[in-house]
């Protein structure tokens, strides 16, 4: 039987695969078999693969889950309600005579033109003029203080300084309740031994600064730590050259540290602006103790007025949805205008 001639330069491959021979030059390239590529000329991803590219997902769900559970169900919720009231048929006995029906935004041009908001809204504007700039200044100072060199036991100073941060603020604001009051405070009875005037911290203009003091107290820390942290983060090169022009430990903070942490300073800025329109437990906490204190002094606190004492949750939805769209519009626009001077900072 004669034999099969190969193909000249061939080297014997079985069919399908193309190349040269191992003396020859060039490459050797082997053919995928048909069967080995997917559709359209491609490899079939393996399960391996498929489980990698999963897994940002699977680590992300249990956040997503929190998030849509606490946060945008209730936020959808009372925005749902903000929407609705109760009619009262007859003497609102029997079953039927409650029914909620739509309302509309009838709810909302009741909540704007409710007196008791305008009130509370201009007391915690006054009350966030007097703690914003000094907790904010505080935080600067004490950060700026720390970060001096030749500074002793800076770990147990700011642990010292955020230590308030940690406290409750129920308890932080029971606490200074009792320093304030003349009967119990031992302030007042130093100041009496002294024969100083002892103010009545709980009335009138006094008021405002006590709150101020609990919100200084328990807030300071958490800022002084954000703006010490961007202070650690600026490169020693710096110091070092400003060291050699001959500035001194107050011309570098006020020409260099402060500008370059400008941008925590902003944080911390939005970061008090939210809280001082949220200010609740302190005010709270303090109405059993002075007279002076009324139930919608702040506006969160006419919320809790409105759903839990009389009971008219679809009012205090609306309040809270106003109270969330001010606190979004004032930060929204801060953080804008703070973003746009900065950028024409950088604009040469």
């Amino acid at each position: 039987m004669a034999a099969t001639p190969r193909p000249a330069g061939g080297s014997g491959r079985a069919p399908g695969s193309t190349g040269t021979d191992p003396g020859t030059t060039g490459t050797t390239t082997v053919a995928v078999p048909p069967g080995a590529r997917g559709r359209g000329g491609r490899r079939p991803h393996s399960r391996a693969s498929r489980q990698v590219r999963n897994a940002p997902f699977a680590f992300l769900l249990p956040a997503v889950a929190l998030f849509a559970l606490f946060f945008a169900l209730p936020i959808g919720y009372a925005l749902h309600l903000s929407l609705r009231k109760v009619e009262v048929k007859g003497l609102g006995l029997g079953r039927g005579a409650r029914q909620e029906v739509w309302a509309g935004l009838s709810n909302y041009t009741d909540a704007l033109s409710d007196s008791q908001l305008l009130s509370s809204a201009l007391r915690v504007l006054g009350y966030g003029a007097i703690v914003v700039p000094a907790m904010l200044g505080l935080a600067l100072v004490l950060a700026l203080m720390l970060d001096a060199e030749r500074t002793r036991l800076s770990g147990f100073s700011r642990l010292a300084i955020f230590l308030p941060y940690a406290v409750p603020g129920v308890i932080a604001a029971l606490m200074w309740g009792f320093l304030y009051l003349p009967d119990v405070s031992p302030f007042y009875y130093l100041l009496d031994k002294a024969g100083l005037p002892q103010p009545n911290l709980l009335d009138g203009g006094p008021l405002y600064l006590a709150l101020a003091n609990i919100a200084l107290w328990g807030g300071t820390g958490f800022n002084m730590i954000v703006i010490y942290t961007s202070l650690r983060s600026i490169p020693v090169e710096i110091y070092e050259a400003a060291r050699l022009d001959g500035c001194s430990q107050l011309q570098t903070a006020l020409r260099i540290k402060i500008p370059i942490v400008a941008p925590a300073l902003v944080l911390t800025f939005f970061f008090s602006i939210i809280a001082t329109l949220q200010v609740f437990s302190e005010p709270t906490t303090l109405k059993p103790l002075t007279n002076s204190l009324s139930t919608t002094w702040s506006p969160l606190m006419k919320v809790y007025q409105d759903a839990f004492v009389k009971g008219d949750i679809y009012s205090a939805a609306a309040t809270s949805v106003v109270i969330a769209v001010v606190t979004l519009v004032l930060s929204f626009g801060f953080l804008k205008a703070a973003n746009s001077r900065s950028n024409q900072g950088e604009t040469p």
